[in-house]
């Protein structure tokens, strides 16, 4: 490597550690949160974003910030469901060429750089997570959730699908393949749960921190 990518390569490192600090310095005393994730490509128009704005409305009411990616789609639809409510409504934005620009329901938005240090700050705050319908880029953010809570990275929090229609093909796809391939314990589809309808997410939320103090545990060790 020569001196000159050296330097560069050192200098993106203060670049990564700030964008960290400034994260964990914004985030670290929200009250407990729930982050949602789904499709930057439904409209405004379609059930699930409908969907979406019911649940984060609900959660909030119910005392939970909101933390969503920022941009439109089901991010939008969290953040203006939450915003609506009586909690706070957070973007975790990603600085793009061409692409996302925040959506205009935050209370808190911040912007990043790199992929990797959002996703972070998606996860590490949250008492539990809400993985609505979408694409290669939320099935990237629900296996890394899973993984995670499997390799005790993260403690074990409710990890909530909405729809049956259309997560239970994959759900399926985990039983009856890897789970038959020994690439999955029967046991880790136990960390998901499917819903449909918007109340009952806070409801299974706070069936199971029912004996636990909800600060506490967002206060959790965070090892990646």
């Amino acid at each position: 490597m020569t001196k000159f990518n050296l330097e560069q390569e050192s200098w993106r490192v203060f670049q990564i550690m700030a964008e960290f600090v400034e994260g964990f310095e914004q985030l670290a005393n929200i009250t407990p949160s729930v982050s949602i994730f789904g499709s930057a490509r439904f409209s405004s128009e379609h059930p699930y974003y409908h969907l979406a704005e019911q649940i984060a409305y609900q959660l909030s009411e119910a005392g939970f910030s909101v933390i969503s990616g920022g941009g439109p789609g089901i991010m939008e639809a969290a953040n203006k469901g939450a915003f609506a409510g009586a909690s706070q409504s957070i973007g975790v934005n990603i600085s793009l060429p061409q692409e996302q620009q925040p959506n205009q329901y935050q209370n808190l938005s911040l912007n990043f750089k790199h992929f990797f240090i959002r996703k972070v700050m998606l996860v590490k705050y949250a008492s539990a997570y809400v993985i609505l319908p979408g694409g290669f880029g939320t099935l990237d953010e629900l296996a890394e959730i899973l993984t995670l809570v499997q390799t005790n990275k993260i403690q074990k929090v409710p990890i909530i699908l909405v729809s049956n229609l259309f997560w239970q093909g994959l759900l399926d796809w985990f039983k009856n393949t890897l789970s038959t391939q020994n690439t999955i314990a029967i046991e880790d589809l136990d960390l998901l749960t499917i819903v449909d309808m918007a109340e009952e997410v806070p409801q299974i939320i706070f069936d199971f921190y029912e004996n636990s103090d909800l600060k506490a545990r967002q206060n959790k060790l965070f090892n990646i």
